[in-house]
């Protein structure tokens, strides 16, 4: 697999290893904490580039943040998450990379570009084909009792409860909802512990939320700004890449309470492996995935639902926790699909008939506005217009938008259909429906490209958990093994972000290594009185 370690076959014999000495890391999934685990492992801890292997099952790396396709067939995204200033460990790591062109780092272009378009929706509902400019909150002051409550409220006290078990059903009804549920992702069965720390994350964001002030974009994708500057610094320090390979096991060493990894086994083409681990290596292990299990349909077929048996990640996590309750619990997050699906689609569109359509009624030029959400959706719909070009490469003339829909088995509201049994016209047809678009309705869907995305673990990091079902970063009584991703537990932070994964990242190569160093801290805006202020007037609907 490694120019380090031979391939065996299942019970062949026993692998060997060159350059015995020098500490090697072996990153285990390709995403961006992976990615970033290598940054932090070169820049902080002096390892040799050469010594680091990033194993991913997948063709290609960047894990959620990605993007492919061609404006022949097509753009795709399964998602972008969204940026802010606050992601210190984020603009951190990007502060060592330079962009591909390598005039500036990310870190600077990120920030110069939200200088130059900075997000003020006008349009962030749209119902009855009218934009709603900086809607109300509409809550009542039971409402805001217990978002005040919840923010204070420790969270052993919340248990496994969900969100609608804090609220009453009218709560759900209000705008300050359908603007907070679209934006995050969240659905009133999700964990309330997971929406209380949404509430003190983003706290300074409240003030300013009904027109989504403070979200920052990338230039292009998140994977042509973010992961590609990332491959190339790493490439050029010889990190290695094995694709297309998936790791199955680890071997364990327990001891006297202490557990140490000395092997790796993998399957690549059909064939097993296994890598010798050296008691000086390190292994860092992206727990879970998202994005696990995707599934892409087109303009005339639907995306069908797959399932942990099509994917390696939950089954490796399972495999690894199986007697190991420090290791955490897979099956809360990865057994209940029906309560984290939910379906993305990209549309590539060849005329400019429909970006002019939605720009007229949103008031924004594209890059500008940021989430429009179609509240009275059977859906629950929404779309966000990027700044085009989005893609490098993408052709004049071509543009492209990205959409979601929450509740996807739902029927529409103008296709009568699930959005799960929708092909990509139907969803076009969906929203143009919405935007009340009839007249040039067939030259949209004549020169339009809609792939629809069923991610059947999207939102899987939300669900309802209890105390211990996300283990440690580094657990209890591991020598060099640590955890990254979504799924490990960062008391301060919030999941389904890219802060989370890359604060996870810098965390475990910091422990692991022994460093005397720390990641940035959290802000904690909940503890400014400007903050607090902003907010409580904001909940309130007082604007100035």
């Amino acid at each position: 697999m490694t120019s380090d370690a031979t391939q065996r076959s299942h019970g062949g014999a026993q692998g060997e290893r060159s350059d015995r000495g020098e500490r090697k890391a072996y990153l285990i999934g390709g995403g961006i904490a992976s990615l970033a685990a290598a940054v932090f492992l070169i820049r902080d801890g002096d390892l040799r580039g050469g010594a680091i292997t990033i194993v991913e099952e997948l063709d290609a790396i960047g894990g959620s943040l990605d993007a492919s396709g061609s404006a022949e067939d097509g753009y795709v995204l399964r998602g972008g998450r969204m940026l802010e200033s606050k992601y210190l460990c984020t603009f951190d790591l990007f502060s060592s990379i330079p962009t591909l062109d390598e005039s500036q780092t990310v870190t600077q272009e990120t920030f110069a570009w939200n200088e130059t378009i900075k997000t003020s929706s006008k349009s962030r509902l749209v119902r009855d084909g009218k934009r709603q400019t900086a809607p109300r909150f509409g809550l009542s002051e039971a409402h805001i009792l217990t978002i005040e409550r919840l923010a204070l409220e420790p969270e052993g006290l919340l248990g496994d409860a969900s969100i609608a078990d804090q609220f009453d059903a009218e709560f759900f009804k209000t705008d300050f909802w359908f603007m907070w549920c679209t934006t995050f992702a969240f659905q009133p069965w999700h964990s309330a512990v997971e929406f209380k720390r949404y509430l003190a994350r983003f706290a300074h964001m409240v003030g300013g939320f009904e027109r989504l002030r403070g979200i920052m974009r990338t230039v292009y994708n998140q994977y042509d700004s973010m992961v590609r500057p990332l491959q190339k610094w790493l490439d050029a320090r010889g990190v290695k890449f094995e694709l297309n390979t998936r790791v199955t096991d680890l071997g364990f060493r327990e001891r006297d309470g202490e557990t140490r990894v000395t092997s790796i086994a993998y399957e690549r083409a059909g064939r097993v492996g296994e890598i010798v681990v050296e008691p000086s290596d390190l292994i860092l292990v992206t727990l879970g995935s998202m994005t696990e299990a995707s599934t892409l349909g087109g303009m005339n077929a639907a995306p069908p639902l797959h399932g942990k048996p099509d994917g390696g990640a939950w089954r490796l996590w399972e495999t690894l926790a199986e007697g190991r309750p420090e290791f955490g619990s897979p099956t809360a997050f990865a057994d209940h699909i029906d309560e984290s699906k939910w379906i993305s689609f990209t549309v590539t569109m060849h005329d400019p008939t429909f970006l002019r359509r939605v720009c007229e009624l949103t008031g924004n030029v594209p890059g500008e506005g940021g989430l429009v959400t179609f509240p009275d959706s059977g859906w629950l719909a929404s779309i966000v217009i990027p700044h085009q070009p989005h893609f490098i490469g993408q052709p004049d003339g071509v543009s492209v938008l990205w959409g979601y829909g929450l509740a996807v088995d739902n029927r529409g509201d103008f296709v009568r259909k699930p959005m799960s049994a929708c092909t990509g016209a139907e969803i076009v047809t969906e929203l143009m429906g919405h935007l009340r678009i009839d007249d040039e309705a067939p030259t949209i869907l004549e020169t339009s490209i809609c792939i629809p995305c069923m991610m059947p673990f999207i939102t899987s990091q939300f669900l309802r958990r209890e105390t211990g079902d996300r283990p440690q970063v580094v657990p209890k009584g591991s020598q060099n093994l640590a955890f990254v991703g979504q799924f490990c537990e960062l008391r301060d932070d919030v999941v389904f972000t890219v802060e989370y994964s890359i604060r996870s990242a810098q965390i475990a190569v910091y422990a692991l290594l022994g460093l005397k160093l720390a990641p940035p801290p959290v802000y904690q805006g909940k503890f400014d009185p400007r903050v607090l202020y902003q907010a409580f007037r904001a909940l309130h609907d007082i604007r100035s």
